[in-house]
């Protein structure tokens, strides 16, 4: 095969093979007959070696052509075991594959041309082999499944179940491991690809190789994917950090661990944020979104004040009744100042009645009543009291109204189970349970599953994991400015411990708090990978267009499996060059001869014209015919890259713990969906006793 040639020729006959094989057998003649060639032993031996350096050149040459022609209809399979999984310090292993450029897509185009078909479709053995495995499936099941057993014994068996075109990775023989410098994580990684094409196997293959580097982890499943849970625990316990394993999961409470959404913040303005946050802001929705931000900034103030740290439950209390909030922050404070002051308005709520009693004041406490009145009438100036006194000052039925955009939200966040996740008392010694924050997960380089259920209920998940992200946003910019080790005895505060946040269906989750953790949150070590399927869903879940290209514009790298939406698809193609490739154009023509004493009656001519076109370095349409487990991607700056992720070479995991496989198996059966399109599995539903459930799996996570 001469690389002389202006156009490469790859689909065609491999024509090497018969030089290589005259080669060989004239090499065997000079070395086994050289008398029948009349040549002498010193001849006929070099002679031999020179016949034979021929043939294995041409040989070589002739098995790339097979090579090739076998590649864009069947990949070699690719498999790797959990502990065979690459693990670095230095970079992050995404799979193998190749530099995209030029040369690829001017073989891409040359595939796809009609005249060399034969070489990409299936041949008519093959095609008689499935007629003959459809006929077989009812009454000859033996011949059925010897047709279709994938095995290298076998010529005819099938395709991989992947779809797709095979000629996307198939136009490069020379794979390499593709990486990703570990400095590049910082800057954000966006997974795009439509449901069931890999997103899970590519997030379990970066949360391994993270838990193993001995980093912080935590993985956001909104709807709680049965395959993340096991492979998240399995690598904690691989790698010797089981007791550093927590699970978060709106479903499973019994067996949750628990966290206060709102406990922790720099600012105690935070705890307002995060919950008025969730609230509708568009058109008049406004205007009772700031009245809902404004009350809880007091309420927080005032148990702050009191030495409580503030949760859902508390503020949904005192949000349907402040009166009491009002009364014990009074008690607790105007002692301190004026002695005498309770007596006087104890005697002055002593004489409260209907009659007497403002009608904004009608239906509060009469201790209320008494108190509006003390403090009208002194020179009382506190900020927390004067606070909750103009909220007590509103009629109460106006004030209901002015809340009520609240109140749902707070009643869904405090209802049943959930508000012990949500609410932890941490004073009860006898729950089992663990209650964790982000600067301890980080501190002790924690593994967290936070599983949202947001199947059973979209708001709350949303609201949970926007709180979520609030608070490590908050995190981010105290370890930003102090270190994370910032207050410990003998520790340097200025120490950043990379962060990595997976952020599986991330367009249910993100809201206003996600823009500033992609767009600051790396300076404290924080590095986003997110999953979704769509351009579409980002701009859903922030509302408008401009909002969806700030968040796209924080994600250096971007891995884009199939996806069905052509926008979607144009987001990588469009940062793409364009291409340089050559056509070739054969050109005949005939020319009559109108002088009979030439004797000559025509003349005709053939060109092979070679011309250059510029075309797209890929098409979206290249993206939408991708592979199961196959994608393009944007490293380091720009680069392009063809990609193909490892398949499991086995689906059980001998450290998988019996009471983490039904949990999964509880999953796997109200969710469906994990993604193993390799094997087409699915885990058949368990049944169980709920309470031997949460048992079983209380004692794995305390093993």
């Amino acid at each position: 095969m001469s690389n002389r040639h202006v156009i490469e020729a790859l689909l065609r006959p491999a024509v090497e093979l018969w030089s290589a094989l005259a080669g060989m057998m004239a090499g065997c003649i000079c070395i086994l007959a050289p008398w029948s060639l009349m040549l002498a032993p010193s001849v006929s031996y070099p002679l031999a070696g020179g016949f034979l350096v021929f043939a294995a050149v041409r040989g070589r040459q002739g098995l790339t052509i097979l090579r090739y022609r076998r590649n864009i209809r069947r990949l070699p399979r690719y498999t790797v075991t959990s502990a065979q999984i690459p693990t670095s310090q230095h970079v992050l292993f995404i799979g193998r594959g190749f530099r995209w450029e030029q040369r690829h897509t001017q073989r891409l185009l040359t595939c796809r041309r009609p005249e060399v078909a034969h070489y990409i479709h299936p041949n008519a053995l093959y095609r008689a082999a499935r007629r003959l495995e459809s006929a077989c499936d009812p009454c000859l099941p033996t011949i059925r499944h010897l047709l279709s057993r994938d095995s290298w014994l076998n010529p005819v068996r099938p395709l991989p179940p992947v779809g797709g075109s095979a000629l996307l990775h198939g136009i490069e023989l020379h794979e390499t491991d593709v990486t990703l410098p570990l400095g590049e994580r910082v800057g954000h990684m966006l997974v795009m690809g439509t449901t069931r094409v890999g997103k899970t196997r590519l997030a379990e293959l970066f949360i391994t190789q993270d838990i193993r580097r001995g980093e912080v982890v935590v993985v956001l499943d909104p709807k709680g994917d049965a395959d993340l849970l096991r492979r998240t625990w399995a690598e904690a316990k691989r790698a010797g950090r089981e007791d550093e394993f927590y699970v978060f999961h709106l479903g499973w409470p019994d067996i949750s661990a628990r966290y206060n959404a709102v406990g922790r913040f720099g600012r105690i303005s935070e705890v307002a944020s995060r919950i008025a946050g969730q609230l509708s802001g568009e058109g008049n929705s406004a205007a009772f979104k700031e009245f809902a931000w404004r009350f809880v900034n007091i309420i927080s103030r005032a148990l702050i004040e009191l030495g409580q740290r503030p949760d859902y439950l508390q503020i949904s209390r005192h949000v349907i009744n402040i009166d009491d909030l009002f009364i014990r922050y009074a008690q607790y404070y105007l002692p301190a100042h004026e002695p005498k002051a309770w007596e006087v308005i104890a005697q002055i709520a002593a004489k409260v009645n209907d009659k007497n009693t403002p009608r904004n004041l009608q239906g509060r406490d009469k201790y209320v009543v008494a108190l509006e009145q003390y403090l009208a009438a002194t020179r009382i100036h506190d900020p927390i009291l004067e606070g909750l006194r103009s909220a007590v000052r509103y009629d109460k039925t106006y004030f209901d109204k002015i809340v009520a955009s609240l109140l749902p939200l707070l009643e869904k966040l405090t209802t049943g189970k959930a508000a012990q996740l949500l609410a932890p008392s941490y004073s009860d010694l006898d729950d089992p349970r663990p209650i964790f924050d982000w600067q301890q997960i980080i501190r002790k380089r924690g593994i967290v599953y936070v599983g949202l259920d947001a199947l059973s209920d979209t708001e709350i998940a949303a609201a949970v994991g926007n709180s979520m992200f609030a608070d490590l946003v908050s995190v981010a910019g105290y370890i930003y400015k102090f270190g994370v080790n910032d207050g410990l005895p003998g520790c340097r505060g200025t120490e950043k411990i990379p962060v990595n946040l997976h952020c599986d269906e991330f367009s249910e989750l993100m809201g206003d708090e996600f823009i500033p953790l992609i767009n600051k949150g790396g300076g404290a070590g924080i590095q986003v990978t997110a999953y979704t399927q769509t351009l579409s869903d980002i701009e859903a879940s922030t509302g408008n267009h401009a909002k969806a290209g700030q968040v796209i514009g924080n994600f250096n790298n971007l891995i884009m499996l199939r996806v069905r939406e052509t926008a979607t698809a144009e987001l990588l193609t469009g940062q793409l060059h364009q291409a340089e490739v050559l056509t070739s154009t054969v050109i005949s023509g005939v020319t009559d001869s109108s002088n009979p004493e030439t004797g000559i009656d025509f003349t005709s001519n053939t060109q092979d014209r070679v011309s250059m076109v510029s075309v797209p370095l890929i098409d979206p349409a290249a993206i939408i015919q991708l592979p199961k487990g196959q994608a393009f991607a944007l490293l380091g700056g720009g680069q392009l890259w063809k990609i193909r992720m490892p398949l499991p070479a086995t689906e059980n995991d001998a450290l998988m713990p019996e009471s983490i496989r039904h949990l999964a198996a509880s999953m796997q059966a109200n969710y469906h969906t994990g993604e193993q399109w390799w094997n087409n599995a699915v885990i058949p539903a368990v049944e169980t006793d709920n309470a031997a459930l949460m048992a079983a799996l209380q004692e794995g996570l305390d093993e």
